[in-house]
């Protein structure tokens, strides 16, 4: 069949076709552009050591603090939400009754709060942790406000996972002997981990580029932190900071550029480590 007889017979197909791989072209066009421009505007900026001092001067405009920042936003806020993610979604799967009404208002809830924009979470987190409990600007208000923002997504995610192991999974473990908690945590857990690492992964990467949410709750202070009731300022936010000043715009590209490097590095990692369980 040539190209006219297959068009005549499968027009509407064709057209998707057609439409999937203007798609993939006008994609990729757009990330390979983003990325060349930030690469391009950003590398001239990163001198060495200046902006990778350790201590941030108006001089040297360093993002050290920063990256010390976001790797400790990102630890504090994933020990807070990815225990209490992950266990609600096992008890949701594993242990709850099926048509529970209950259940269904949590899933239900859990998708709601995926949409609410982070800008509304950094309001919550402003009145509740900043000035109801009058913690000022601190890592921890940061830190908490951002594990209340990717619970419902670790926890969603996991569940998905979870559904998705086969239920002979679970009638084998149990025929042959054990328990409920046994087969959760040997069988169904292990076999679900290449899921619930993706959800993990997509929460970094939330965190890591999250602005709104910390410039209400942490601050903007690009200082390395003494105690978690230190104000402190992410890559996101200092970028965000050096770009609206509108005199250091050349570094804030600088900072685009790490924090490109890292988001990429992140993925890589998360799909090297998905593979490698796959395979176990």
């Amino acid at each position: 069949m040539n190209l006219v007889q297959y068009l005549k017979k499968h027009p509407f197909s064709f057209f998707l076709r057609m439409l999937v791989y203007v798609s993939a072209v006008i994609t990729v066009t757009v990330l390979v552009f983003l990325i060349g421009y930030i690469l391009y505007k950003g590398v001239p900026s990163l001198t060495l050591p200046g902006i990778f001092d350790w201590k941030f001067t108006s001089k040297n405009m360093s993002m050290t603090p920063a990256i010390i920042n976001t790797v400790l936003m990102t630890v504090l806020s994933l020990l807070m939400a990815v225990p209490i993610g992950v266990f609600a979604a096992i008890y949701l799967v594993e242990y709850s009754k099926k048509g529970n009404k209950l259940v269904k208002l949590i899933r239900v809830t859990a998708e709601t709060l995926s949409g609410i924009p982070s800008i509304v979470y950094g309001l919550f987190g402003f009145i509740v942790f900043v000035i109801t409990l009058g913690w000022s600007y601190t890592l921890l208000s940061g830190a908490i406000t951002l594990s209340i923002m990717i619970l419902p997504l670790i926890m969603r995610t996991t569940e998905e996972a979870l559904m998705a192991v086969p239920d002979s999974f679970r009638e084998g473990s149990f025929g042959l002997g054990a328990g409920r908690l046994r087969t959760v945590f040997h069988i169904i857990v292990p076999s679900a981990m290449p899921g619930i690492l993706s959800g993990v992964i997509l929460a970094i990467g939330r965190i890591v580029g999250e602005s709104a949410a910390l410039i209400f709750t942490a601050g903007t202070n690009p200082v390395v932190p003494d105690s978690v009731f230190s104000s402190v300022s992410t890559l996101s936010v200092h970028m965000y900071a050096l770009m609206t000043e509108g005199l250091y715009v050349d570094q804030a590209y600088a900072v685009a550029v790490v924090l490109l490097v890292v988001v990429i590095l992140i993925n890589a990692l998360s799909a090297a480590l998905a593979r490698k369980l796959t395979k176990k």
